[in-house]
């Protein structure tokens, strides 16, 4: 377990975290792997974890009928996927799946949760990092969708 927390410390979402509440989200992780095409999870399956990607891709999809999947984002090595988990009713919002071979430290939601309640600073702190990670995701999507609707000159707001 202490290498998953040095491995923790030096990603981005968890700089200046203290190594006490590393090992507080370490005792709640396990290590997994997917291979390339598979899905981490399905929209509307029950959330019941986030991961932290180590090596590889995550291209997040939503499926529209008339066309498919559709891409709205992709995460890399260093990053969070699924937020779901921490807001009832704890479903996905859309489909992970891994563009590419996969390595990741899942984070079970409900020990987390727990362990938040039990600690409201660490709490705090965690939904700070998290809350950055959701307006991050936003900021993407919000590009997303300039580039794909957005007109030059457009006085629409």
């Amino acid at each position: 377990m202490e290498d998953l927390a040095k491995l923790l410390q030096e990603l981005p979402f968890f700089a200046g975290m203290s190594s006490g509440d590393v090992d507080e989200v370490v005792s709640c992780a396990t290590t997994m792997s997917f291979p390339a095409g598979l899905h981490l999870f399905h929209e509307g399956e029950p959330a019941d974890r986030f991961y932290v990607v180590r090596e590889g891709r995550v291209a997040l999809e939503i499926y529209v009928p008339s066309k498919g999947a559709l891409s709205l984002d992709s995460v890399e090595p260093g990053e969070i996927v699924g937020l779901s988990w921490l807001f009832s009713p704890h479903r996905w919002q859309m489909d992970a799946r891994a563009v590419t071979d996969l390595r990741v430290v899942a984070i079970d939601g409900d020990c987390l949760r727990n362990k938040c309640d039990a600690n409201p600073r660490f709490g705090y702190d965690l939904m700070q990092r998290l809350s950055r990670v959701a307006q991050q995701r936003m900021h993407s999507a919000r590009l997303r969708l300039l580039d794909l609707y957005g007109r030059a000159g457009s006085d629409v707001r």
